[in-house]
Formats: C-alpha cells, structure tokens, sequence
C-alpha cells in the first residue's frame, strides 16, 4: 500500500511510499480501508522543524474509512462498517474512558509513528477498536450515498470539529455567553460554530485572514478583530464594557496566544485550551486573584461524536467540513501541505479512495 512517510522537515522529507499492508497484530484490532483523510495543522510543527518526529513515521491521525478485517475479539465493529476513526485510540473500558475522557485513556495513545498507524495512507490498523471507532449507521451501502460534502464534514468529527467542540465544553460556553475565539485555522472556525451550538450571543474571532473571516461569519461570528497582542486585548475588553469574556477558546497553543487569552478572559472565566502548547507557562498570580480557570487538553472525539456531534452532520444540521478548501490525492501530499504551510488553504483534504 501507499503512506506518508517523514524522513525530514520541509517538502522534500515527505514521501509517499509502498510499504507493507497492516494486519491485525492483536485480536481487539480492525483494518480500515481509508477513504478520505487530510493534513492537521499540528502535522506541521513537523514540516516546519518545530516538533521532532523519528525518521521513518508514518503521518496522518485523521480518517474515515471501511472496516476490511476484524480482530477476533472486537464485538461493536463489523466488517462493511463505515467508521470516523478519532485521532487517539483507546480501550473504552477503563475510569478515564468510562468518565469520557478517551483521549487520556492510560491504555491509549495516537495515531501516527508507527508503521500501519498513520492515516495519510491507503490502509490503517486501529488497535482497541471497540473503544476507539465511531460507526456511521448504514454502514459502507449508506455510505455510497454520501455527497463530497457530507464525506468531508464526516470527516472533520475525527479531529478538528471535536477538537473545536472541546473548546467550547472546556471553557463552560453557556447561554447568552460572550465567547473569544482565538484562531482562525479549522479548529479555530469549528470552534466558532461550536460556541454557536452551545448557546452563545456573541462569538468574536481573533481573524487577520480575510477568506477566514467570511467563513468564521458563515459559522456564526458575531465580531471580527484583526489585531493580536495587548491590541486585541484591548478591543475585546471595549467590545465587552471592560470587563473581558465570558469565555475564551484558545485554539492555537502558542505563549502569545495564550497570554492574550489569560488576559481577555473575565474575572470568573474559563480559558478552554486546545491548541497544543509550545513554550506556555500559565500564569499562577494572575489566573489565582482572577479567578481564571483554565480546562482542556486532546479532544475527547468518540465522546461527543456519540453525544451528538454525529447526528448534527448526518441530519444536515451543521456543515463544518467547509474547513476544506483545498483537495488532493495522496501522491500529491507535497502541495498539501505545501498550501497550508502558506495559509493559501485552510485544510488539506485527502482523496484516498472510493466508498
């Protein structure tokens, strides 16, 4: 089969080569046949040379896909099953798992690294498949049915919709609610919608990207602001009397970013992190005599998206797969990542086969 593999940063160490089809190594494991999958915008840390990955791993934790092969002991996932495979994996059976917090399972862990784990490929092993896969009812004959556009915000639940849901659950976004989005990357935009979804009367995006900004006010942007650092603060403390949010959803990781989040959210607030931290310290003075609280981490996926998040998209109530304006084949993974390294795409989408 074919995968990416990285061998070194820029375009030049991403390869596409024919490697080994994975099989099932123990028997709770399945083997999807990967329809779509895409390029996450923490797979550049990667390309870029600001996150160390070993030569050799295989890339990609996001995917949809048809199950071909069965594990022995796995009894909720059939083969012909088409299934949202969440970026991590985990034994569903333990505390974290049973308190819904999957993506922490002590069993666990993520997809990517090891060979036959990385989802920019034709085929992907998914070890504890009971607690890991989101079935789509109808299985792969449904499935056949599914517009492009449907197929795409399908797959969005295996990462950044979830992710972005998780913004908006970790920072408590309420009814009526204030809510600062921080990023206008896919996870920033589902996040925006998210805050929707929750209940909020005023969503504002931290956006300087103007193609971003019109799809942040597709999803339910209330208020633009372009400027970052203590300037964005300072508008977001005008837009709400001084006294700053009531909810702030961090969906960048950067110090800056985070900094700016601790800064505009109200006395009483939650920050809601999900942007993978790089060099951020949370400030314990500020955070302690302002009341700030600060939730979030990896996206409980297989939590929400059984909790509704699934329904939303299937019943046409939500279409967060805009986030993809850019599409390619899989042997064409150098411009996919090539155009969201220069922001000219909001998200890769990757064509891996057919229903």
């Amino acid at each position: 089969m074919k995968a990416v593999m990285f061998e070194g940063a820029g375009a030049d160490g991403l390869v596409v080569r024919d490697v080994p089809k994975p099989e099932i190594q123990e028997p709770s494991d399945v083997v999807v046949r990967v329809v779509r999958a895409c390029v996450c915008g923490s797979d550049l840390w990667y390309y870029r040379g600001l996150t160390t990955i070993a030569p050799g791993s295989t890339l990609g934790h996001e995917a949809i896909g048809v199950v071909e092969e069965v594990g022995d002991q796995v009894a909720t996932v059939r083969k012909g099953d088409f299934v949202i495979v969440p970026f991590p994996f985990s034994c569903g059976r333990c505390p974290v798992c049973k308190a819904g917090f999957e993506s922490a399972c002590p069993n666990g862990g993520f997809f990517g690294g090891e060979p036959g784990m990385g989802a920019q490929a034709e085929y992907l092993r998914v070890p504890q498949a009971d607690g890991t896969l989101v079935v789509v009812p109808g299985g792969v004959e449904r499935a056949r049915g599914f517009s492009e556009e449907m197929l795409a915000s399908l797959l969005t639940l295996s990462d950044v919709m979830s992710t972005g849901y998780h913004a908006a659950v970790s920072a408590e976004v309420g009814q009526g609610d204030t809510a600062v989005v921080i990023g206008d990357g896919a996870v920033g935009l589902c996040a925006v919608l998210s805050a929707g979804l929750r209940g909020a009367g005023r969503v504002v995006v931290m956006s300087r990207h103007e193609d971003r900004q019109e799809l942040a006010k597709v999803f339910g942007a209330t208020d633009i602001i372009a400027e970052r650092g203590d300037e964005g603060v300072r508008r977001v403390m005008e837009l709400t009397g001084g006294y700053g949010a009531d909810a702030v959803l961090e969906c960048v990781g950067t110090k800056e970013s985070n900094e700016s989040a601790f800064a505009m959210a109200r006395p009483g607030a939650i920050v809601g992190r999900v942007g993978v931290p790089h060099g951020v310290t949370i400030p314990a003075q500020e955070t302690f005599y302002r009341n700030i609280g600060v939730r979030g981490g990896p996206a409980t996926v297989r939590t929400y998206d059984m909790d509704g998040l699934l329904d939303r998209v299937l019943e046409g109530g939500i279409n967060p797969g805009r986030v993809f304006t850019a599409e390619f084949e899989l042997e064409q993974i150098h411009d996919a990542y090539r155009v969201m390294d220069q922001r000219r795409a909001i998200k890769s989408l990757l064509r891996v086969s057919e229903v």
